[in-house]
């Protein structure tokens, strides 16, 4: 065998054996939230439940949705208590292809990533969701049961929780694309105009049409935007020429 196709297969195997360990921790943590997969869904609900009119509720318009809903949500919890593992496993898979430099900047990037995500799916539950859920029951016409079906709720809280989570990662896409030199920090202020044009665009598109939706996405994109090149301008040396080649941009990154 030859030593490419066998240093493929050398990957292969460590792929698959990285890959099963993160799904064995993800298992073993499902076992026993699955049992409290009743109470996390109620958890869940409690932002729309405390918006509903007196004595409104959800319904289940499928046979097994009062099971499998719950069940999905409990594995979404386990999958956020087993990430720790999960980021360890693929940080062993790759970790042994990059330079020095590159493991010192990627942990810090890694742990950052993994608390912003966090913190975007925590303002969408304790903020985006009180504030929308208020606005609809409260818009509701007269006479009309406003009445949730639990499968389709769940799609939409995942929906928002993916959504924000993706918008605070921002900061660190903005310090990642200007470390590898694609990008300066005087470039980023210039498309300032630009992405808060686009901030709204994309809060158009993941969230409901209603204002208060719209910039209650937009606005925390536009500020974590400024938060990103701040940190960028005091990480990274910017070159002093923004029009310089690829080449000197990606040199002056690395000194």
């Amino acid at each position: 065998m030859a030593e490419g196709e066998e240093s493929f297969l050398t990957h292969l195997i460590e792929l698959r054996t990285r890959l099963i360990r993160a799904l064995s921790a993800i298992i073993i943590v499902f076992i026993p939230t699955a049992f409290y997969a009743r109470e996390l869904y109620a958890l869940l609900a409690k932002p729309l439940l405390a918006s509903l009119p007196a004595g409104g509720q959800m319904i289940a318009t499928d046979v097994v949705g009062v099971f499998l809903v719950p069940m999905k949500v409990a594995l979404m919890v386990s999958f956020l208590i087993a990430l720790p593992a999960v980021l360890y496993q693929v940080w062993a898979f790759v970790a042994p292809g990059l330079y020095q430099h590159e493991k010192k900047l990627a942990m810090p990037l890694v742990a950052a990533s993994v608390i912003l995500f966090f913190t975007g799916m925590a303002f969408a539950y304790f903020a985006f969701f009180p504030m929308v859920f208020g606005f609809m029951s409260a818009f509701a016409p007269e006479g009309v049961a406003w009445m949730t079906d639990i499968e389709k709720y769940l799609s939409f809280v995942m929906t928002m929780f993916i959504a924000f989570g993706i918008t605070f990662e921002v900061p660190v896409i903005v310090i990642v694309l200007t470390k590898l030199g694609l990008v300066t920090v005087p470039q980023l202020r210039e498309w300032r105009s630009y992405v808060i044009v686009g901030a709204f665009a994309v809060a158009a598109v993941f969230t409901p049409p209603d204002v208060i939706s719209q910039f209650m996405m937009a606005i925390p994109l536009c500020l974590l935007y400024e938060l990103g090149i701040v940190l960028a301008a005091w990480l990274v040396k910017a070159p002093l020429d923004p029009h310089a080649p690829r080449s000197d941009l990606s040199a002056a990154t690395k000194d």
